[in-house]
């Protein structure tokens, strides 16, 4: 089995752009992040997005920009927390490449992410009630779409990319 392209999913604050990236140095392929290309193409970022055409406007978004960036090979794609909530990029994800569920604990997500104004699902009141109805949802979804699922609670990028990366090696035989 020779991997092309490799997809991380996993909620906001599980790491998927920092291992990506290092994931992508040592495979030597592309590295992509759907939320930077959304943000790069509509000029705007994932906030005003939201505000202007509401979270199914920006699923809609992503969901092309998934089919697109999932069709190219040779990439390290780490996706939007909630890509999975479409079956069409579900489909495509577990179709074009190696599905990585990069998982951490609410507390963990909170931790890294509720000072981030770049977090639409986040302006609530409860923030960390929020994270914890979108885990409840999303990581049934996760589990199902991953090849490799694989912690990073408490842990540094490298030991996880590590990981990852004997996990690769081991599908390949």
């Amino acid at each position: 089995m020779r991997i092309q392209n490799l997809f991380l999913i996993g909620p906001m604050g599980a790491g998927k752009t920092t291992v990506g990236r290092q994931l992508a140095e040592f495979f030597h392929k592309d590295f992509v992040d759907s939320d930077h290309e959304i943000q790069r193409r509509t000029g705007v970022d994932i906030p005003t997005i939201f505000e202007f055409e509401g979270e199914s406007g920006f699923r809609h978004r992503e969901s092309a920009v998934i089919d697109e960036l999932t069709a190219r090979e040779g990439v390290v794609l780490a996706t939007g927390g909630g890509v999975i909530m479409r079956e069409q990029n579900r489909k495509l994800l577990s179709a074009r490449g190696v599905v990585v569920y990069l998982h951490c604990s609410v507390r963990q997500q909170y931790e890294r992410t509720h000072r981030d104004k770049n977090r639409p699902l986040l302006s609530t009141p409860d923030p960390k009630g929020r994270l914890n109805e979108l885990m409840a949802v999303r990581d049934p979804l996760y589990r199902e779409t991953a090849d490799i699922v694989v912690s990073t609670e408490g842990r540094n990028t490298q030991s996880v990319v590590q990981d990852i990366r004997k996990l690769i090696e081991k599908m390949k035989h």
